[in-house]
């Protein structure tokens, strides 16, 4: 199994390159001029966007082929007093040089709309939000002319004090989107609410392909064991990959393979937090169990140390090339990983 891996937004070996420069409301009403405050968000975009090309352009020169985009490219792009903006036509050039890159040298890229975004909400309000959320994330997937491959990620959302319920409401809600949105998403596993299985069931409901976090699964397991996991969930999740794959009409399972989030606890007291570097060998014991059912497999890390992380792993996973059978290291984001039997 070839396995990818990739980071989230920042890089710490680029320097000055934020991708998420933002500006307060506050401080956008304090300016006299409106529209001025408003072309100032534009130019604050617009580095944003020109420093995500730069990370883009150090992913390509360190072989790393995943990397998840900012939620915050746009400042206040939701706000409700900003409701009469549209900053993609000033945005357009930017916006296409990032989609024409990542095309250009096959990065997959992702977006990951923050935990407000919820469709198991009770809220009408707060559902609208979503929605609305999730539409700026795919109007910056369209103006950088990713189709539908290219996804955003989001957890089912709360419990609200009754989980069947809410994971119930969730399908409803979603399952009544428009095709636009939810050939977009994947769905992930969380941390304290929806455990592997829960979700794995919702998204086999609404169609949609499952990302599993094993960091989430470790602290948030229920009664799913080891053995359910890797025999008979991991072999699912893989299927709803295969089923999008046959819906974009793709062949084979290097253009759009499963993937998995991974991250190391912070500490003993804080096993959710995410720690700065991720260890290999917990992480090595999944892929090769994972192995046994796909041949192609996207990682993205979610450490604090970002791209630092990445390239640490790739050297642990190197390192352990000489003492542990079944581990090859490609590149310098990429391992082959051979099946546990």
């Amino acid at each position: 199994m070839i396995v990818r891996f990739g980071f989230v937004a920042m890089s710490l070996q680029v320097e000055n390159a934020s991708p998420s420069r933002t500006m307060t409301f506050t401080n956008f009403t304090k300016l006299n001029d409106r529209e001025a405050g408003i072309r100032k968000l534009e130019r604050i975009a617009e580095e944003n966007l020109r420093s995500t090309l730069r990370i883009l352009k150090h992913c390509k020169a360190s072989d790393i082929q995943m990397y998840r985009f900012s939620s915050k490219l746009i400042p206040l792009a939701t706000h409700e007093d900003l409701m009469d903006w549209n900053p993609f036509d000033a945005l357009a050039t930017a916006f296409q040089e990032v989609g024409d890159f990542v095309q250009k040298h096959g990065i997959r890229v992702s977006f990951h709309p923050d935990h407000f975004c919820v469709f198991s909400t009770p809220r009408p309000e707060v559902l609208a939000k979503s929605e609305l959320d999730l539409l700026n994330h795919i109007l910056m997937l369209e103006a950088m002319g990713l189709d539908e491959a290219t996804k955003c990620n989001i957890h089912i959302g709360g419990a609200y004090g009754d989980k069947v319920v809410a994971g119930e409401r969730f399908v409803r809600q979603f399952s009544a989107l428009s095709p636009r949105f939810k050939h977009r998403i994947t769905l992930e596993n969380d941390d304290k609410t929806f455990n592997v299985r829960e979700t794995l069931e919702a998204a086999e409901q609404v169609e949609v392909p499952m990302v599993l976090d094993i960091h989430h699964h470790a602290v948030n397991s229920g009664d799913v064991t080891d053995d359910e996991l890797y025999n008979h969930l991991w072999p699912r999740i893989v299927r709803t990959w295969d089923k999008e794959r046959e819906r974009l009409g793709f062949s084979n399972t290097s253009q759009l393979p499963p993937k998995i989030h991974a991250s190391s606890p912070k500490s003993l007291s804080d096993p959710r937090g995410h720690a700065d570097y991720v260890e290999a060998e917990p992480l090595l014991q999944f892929l090769r169990h994972a192995a046994r059912s796909t041949e192609n497999l996207d990682c993205m890390l979610e450490a604090k140390s970002k791209d630092e992380a990445l390239m640490k792993l790739i050297e642990d996973l190197r390192q352990l090339e000489a003492s542990v059978e079944g581990i090859k290291v490609l590149d310098g984001g990429r391992v082959e990983v051979t099946a546990e039997h």
